[in-house]
């Protein structure tokens, strides 16, 4: 049985009315939800209320401003918090590993956590690009960088647990996830652009042997925006690179997914340029 008296848990939220009651439910063992909302037009925050959660709004503005805004004014009842997708569900070995995990957390101030993405019922084990997730912390730790695709950055020492988070990021169908992706491709060129204007530092050496994951990451994200063909490989990497055709033809079709995603950022990065150019 979990201590709900140690965790509190965070949703962010924009017009979740059909993912957000099965959020709610996997999470409901805690005494403190806060559903963290975007302004949503439907009806997510009566059914977050209903649910006994707390609401807070804000407009978005964009991905690391909005949480980091959300992790300083949000009071927390308790010292940890899961944050958690409206389209993401807790199973209960994950459950049981976050109290075992706060009970004797020593001297770290976050956890990572290994999510599992489900396409066509298939789950994405072999091309899902980002498996391990920092989503247990506690939030004076814990702030968020980039645009679009934030990474998290925790100031102390990071630890692993085990269970699974599961995301279903198809859950309101194929145009839902492109008209996301959509929106989030603008985020993605003008974080390039941004990065370019101001000359980021970037370590080839550390795309690959760094040991922090989110540090690995951003040099990995700032190399792969250095290549030529990024959809062509991006298609080589996820399929061939990590095995995407071991995941029939859910793995082949999300691949597909991706690569168009990756020429989408490629376009509006050109078009900004371009922008910045003429004026």
């Amino acid at each position: 049985m979990i201590n709900a008296n140690k965790i509190s848990i965070l949703i962010l939220t924009k017009n979740e009315q059909q993912d957000l009651p099965g959020c709610l439910e996997s999470v409901s063992w805690s005494d403190d939800i806060h559903v963290y909302d975007s302004m949503s037009t439907d009806e997510t925050t009566a059914i977050a209320e209903r649910f006994g959660a707390q609401v807070t709004q804000r407009p978005f503005d964009n991905w690391a401003a909005h949480q980091n805004w959300g992790l300083q004014n949000i009071k927390f009842k308790h010292p940890w918090v899961f944050y958690i997708d409206s389209d993401e569900r807790m199973t209960p070995e994950l459950i049981r590993s976050i109290q075992s995990a706060v009970t004797s957390s020593g001297n770290n101030v976050a956890f990572r956590i290994q999510r599992r993405d489900f396409f066509l019922g298939t789950w994405l084990k072999h091309v899902q690009s980002s498996p391990y997730y920092m989503r247990l912390f506690k939030p004076e730790h814990m702030r968020y960088e980039r645009l679009v695709n934030p990474i998290s950055i925790a100031n102390g020492s990071v630890g692993d647990i085990s269970g699974y988070l599961d995301h279903f990021p198809f859950s309101k169908g194929i145009g839902h996830w492109v008209d996301r992706h959509n929106s989030y491709s603008r985020f993605e060129a003008q974080q390039i652009v941004d990065n370019r204007k101001q000359q980021s530092t970037f370590s080839f050496v550390k795309a690959f042997t760094a040991k922090d994951f989110n540090e690995r990451r951003f040099h990995q994200k700032e190399l792969f925006y250095r290549l030529p063909f990024r959809p062509a490989i991006k298609f080589l990497i996820l399929y061939i690179g990590k095995r995407g055709f071991l995941d029939g033809y859910a793995g082949l079709t999300y691949v597909i997914l991706q690569s168009i995603y990756e020429y989408f950022i490629i376009l509006k990065t050109r078009e900004l340029e371009a922008q910045d150019t003429k004026s």
